[in-house]
């Protein structure tokens, strides 16, 4: 599971660092909108807020990642956070950074 998840954070990295440069080029993009009439503008807009949306999710699947990989190394990976039971193997395969057991994130996901 570390070298998955290792792996999983490598990738996550580069696609991070691919939206931020994505990013960076649509910024400038928006900069230099001499000509352009109102659609251009919205839809170099609507660019950017979808990238600024991609580049946070992979930022949060990085943290999750590697909170993962902390817990591992911490000897706590597969006991849920809130209660202390172990999380259920099919959770952990199908979710690798799971850090709550499934009546616990029934729990949370209901307030």
């Amino acid at each position: 599971m570390r070298r998955s998840l290792g792996e999983q954070l490598l990738e996550l990295q580069a696609e991070y660092t691919e939206s931020l440069a994505e990013l960076e080029d649509l910024q400038q993009r928006a900069s230099d909108g001499a000509g352009d009439d109102q659609a251009d503008a919205g839809t170099k807009t609507f660019e950017r807020e979808q990238e600024m949306s991609l580049a946070n999710n992979r930022r949060e699947l990085l943290s999750q990642t590697q909170h993962a990989l902390d817990r591992i190394d911490a000897g706590t990976y597969g006991l849920c956070e809130s209660c202390g039971k172990p999380i259920v193997k099919a959770r952990l395969q199908a979710f690798p950074s799971a850090t709550l057991c499934v009546a616990c994130k029934q729990r949370e996901e209901r307030r």
